[in-house]
């Protein structure tokens, strides 16, 4: 079943509030097996609204709307709904008493625009809401079914849970389910992910693959239908196997886990300890590996050495590598890694020295430039990267890039 959902609202459109009812109707839709397809915003114009609504009849089956059944002038959508389709409104009497008890459980009288929040289109099946005031409706009317929900998270999730779903289940047959497992990749970039499974993504049907840049790393998510959970989760694994050979071990974890949650659990591992000293990140490195439970076990401390002062006292980097080559070199990078890690007395030490942006970058070394070095007992790497975005997208990257050049000195010496 393909459905199309519509949410209400200028407030919406206009930016003010996040609209998290569609993902959370999305979820849970794909869930249970229907074909979320379409999504339209639409502001509080009633002409806008009939319009969106007669484009989702066409080519959906079930078009759910989300807003619009308040008491004011402003909330149209049922009334809108009603009159496209050629229903009359009229008073349910169940729905006016509940709404009369919910002003009289709180000591006051209804106010008389709620009378509206009573009224129904002809043969609409109502949705209680116990949550407000403003139940939810279902009309059905030919091939589809139109489903009205509150606007309110809390109100619309109570409805969609405790009415929708039931009555979804109990009009249509099982729809199977759909599922989804996201791959997180590492040291690889997104047009060398579609490279190497272009064939892969041409010859798709059942499970699909689709590649995304996301939080400065790039991920794969693959989602699978079949008749139950296992059968779908069989075609899942067998399309990440395939996918995991081509990509040659660029793949750390899936769907929740980070790549700082990853290095972490590497090190509890082996019983190893890390350190950071951070320049243009300014601690952004050492922050999401605090985000994680439990990293006080393996961090032990970081230096954020923003100034040459700070590299030299603190870290140990001698004067003369920050005047031949400059504090973002590798120069600089590798005695910084090698320092905080002698400094601290850890397993590996990891440096991050670069350009940030917005300014400061040079024609020698632009904005966006960035060295990292990881430094253990039996060595040290680094890595020269340019980014190119903003300055909070830089200082991402280069904490991600970190990561993974900690986790590969981690994996292949410890």
């Amino acid at each position: 079943m393909i459905v199309e959902v519509i949410n209400t609202g200028t407030e919406l459109l206009l930016g003010e509030i996040l609209n998290t009812n569609f993902q959370y109707l999305s979820q849970e839709l794909n869930r249970r097996g229907y074909d979320v397809l379409f999504q339209t915003t639409v502001g509080d114009n009633e002409k806008r609204l009939q319009d969106v609504l007669q484009i989702a009849w066409q080519r959906a089956d079930i078009v759910i709307t989300t807003g619009g059944l308040g008491p004011t002038r402003g909330d149209i959508t049922k009334e809108v709904v009603a009159s496209c389709l050629g229903l009359p409104l009229e008073m349910d009497d169940e729905s006016l008493q509940r709404i009369q008890g919910f002003f009289a459980n709180r000591g006051a009288v209804m106010p008389k625009n709620n009378l509206k929040q009573a009224l129904k289109p002809l043969g609409a099946v109502i949705l209680k809401n116990d949550t407000g005031t403003a139940p939810g409706l279902a009309v059905e009317h030919g091939k589809n079914l139109t489903v009205l929900l509150p606007g309110p998270p809390n109100e619309m999730k109570h409805v969609f849970k405790n009415a929708v779903l039931p009555f979804l289940e109990h009009k249509f047959l099982q729809q199977g389910i759909i599922q989804s497992r996201v791959l997180k990749l590492r040291g690889i970039g997104e047009s060398t992910v579609a490279e190497k499974l272009d064939d892969i993504i041409l010859a798709q049907s059942n499970p699909t693959i689709a590649i995304y840049a996301r939080s400065g790393e790039i991920v794969i998510r693959i989602t699978a239908k079949g008749s139950n959970e296992s059968e779908a989760e069989v075609l899942i694994n067998g399309m990440a196997e395939r996918v995991e050979r081509r990509l040659e071990g660029k793949i750390y974890g899936s769907d929740g886990e980070s790549l700082p949650q990853k290095l972490g659990n590497e090190l509890l591992k082996r019983k190893c300890s890390i350190a950071f000293a951070e320049s243009c990140t300014g601690g952004l490195a050492s922050s999401m590996l605090t985000d994680i439970p439990g990293s006080s076990e393996y961090l032990l401390g970081s230096v954020v050495s923003y100034s040459n002062m700070a590299k030299e006292k603190v870290l140990n980097v001698s004067s003369a590598s920050l005047h031949k080559y400059g504090a973002v070199s590798e120069q600089v990078a590798i005695e910084m890694a090698e320092g905080v890690r002698l400094l601290l007395g850890t397993s590996l030490g990891v440096s991050i020295t670069g350009i940030a942006g917005p300014g400061g970058g040079t024609s020698d070394k632009p904005v966006g430039l960035v060295y990292i070095a990881v430094s253990s007992p039996y060595g040290t790497v680094w890595k020269k990267l340019n980014f190119s975005g903003t300055r909070t997208d830089n200082k991402l990257r280069s904490a991600l890039n970190a990561f993974s050049l900690a986790l590969d000195k981690l994996t292949e010496e410890f």
